[in-house]
């Protein structure tokens, strides 16, 4: 359930917070005047800000070392942390709607809520919505997006938020991943046993269920066909393509993959544009190296994945 704590009803500038689980590039960040709260990685001990503004270079040296073997895990976003990017907004005189990465992946959602409710005690006059977004990596981003331009019309922090909450069933978000294994050892996936196996050539298809879980869907032989069935999907459940920019994640895919999956996409859906971006290191730390996935808005995701 999202949460909403509004103390005043006049009208206000309005922030759009999310978190390093956005994968949202500073560009998209820099347009929409968004801001994100940091997770962090912790690998070897180490503890790091989930920075996005990483470079390319970075990106392949961070998938790299999970491809050599060393695991990262990841934290969720520090009362601190919250306090301070929440604080410079309200002390400016202004609410907040904080998109949050789905509660079944992250903590951070339930950590918001705390510390709105402390520190609207020093600004009664604010508003403060935190909005489970079900959805993580650019899924959780084009929801922030979305969110960002009903706030530059100019509309409240309550309105914004009760359109948020409508959306959020409807972003659609299909991946392929090479191996389920990171998944598996971060217990981060919902479904069959089956999807562990070790089977030669398969390639599971992971969704954001209903529920905001990673859910694996299903499994098809070979990463060709595999892009095809994400595409295939997408196409299925995608409304209003023509008006709409579908965002393409991936975790350090070459470029001829990259350039592959633009191709089918483009060949099957007649959207606006499509957005090429990085899967993040929260999101990335837990599906791996070579993960790629499309979002688009459309139907009311219904499908939940057994346990």
């Amino acid at each position: 359930m999202s949460f909403v704590m509004r103390r005043s009803m006049n009208m206000r500038e309005v922030k759009i917070i999310t978190d390093s689980c956005s994968d949202l590039t500073t560009e998209l960040m820099e347009r929409y005047s968004i801001d994100y709260a940091l997770m962090n990685t912790v690998l070897e001990g180490k503890t790091s800000p989930a920075s996005l503004s990483w470079t390319k270079e970075e990106v392949h040296a961070f998938y790299g070392r999970m491809r050599n073997g060393q695991r990262i895990t990841t934290t969720q976003v520090p009362v601190e942390e919250f306090r301070r990017v929440f604080t410079k907004y309200l002390a400016d005189g202004q609410d907040i709607v904080y998109i949050a990465c789905s509660s079944k992946q992250s903590g951070s959602v339930n950590t918001a809520r705390v510390v709105s409710e402390e520190l609207l005690k020093d600004y009664p006059g604010a508003s403060v919505y935190c909005v489970d977004s079900l959805n993580a990596c650019l899924g959780e981003g084009a929801l922030a997006i979305e969110a960002a331009k009903l706030a530059e019309t100019g509309i409240g922090a309550e309105e914004v938020f009760k359109k948020v909450q409508a959306m959020r069933k409807r972003v659609n978000e299909y991946c392929t991943v090479h191996s389920l294994e990171f998944l598996r050892r971060a217990g981060r996936v919902k479904g069959p046993a089956a999807f562990f196996g070790n089977l030669m050539g398969v390639k599971p298809i992971i969704v954001a269920d209903a529920d905001g879980a990673q859910a694996a869907f299903k499994k098809v032989k070979g990463r060709q066909a595999s892009f095809r069935e994400i595409v295939a999907l997408l196409k299925e459940s995608i409304v209003n393509p023509e008006e709409q920019t579908i965002y393409l994640a991936h975790a350090d895919c070459s470029e001829e993959e990259v350039e592959e999956l633009k191709a089918l996409v483009k060949a099957e859906i007649p959207c606006k544009e499509i957005f090429v971006g990085y899967i993040g290191p929260i999101i990335g730390a837990s599906i791996g190296p070579d993960a790629v996935a499309l979002i688009g808005f459309g139907k009311e995701v219904t499908f939940r994945a057994a346990e």
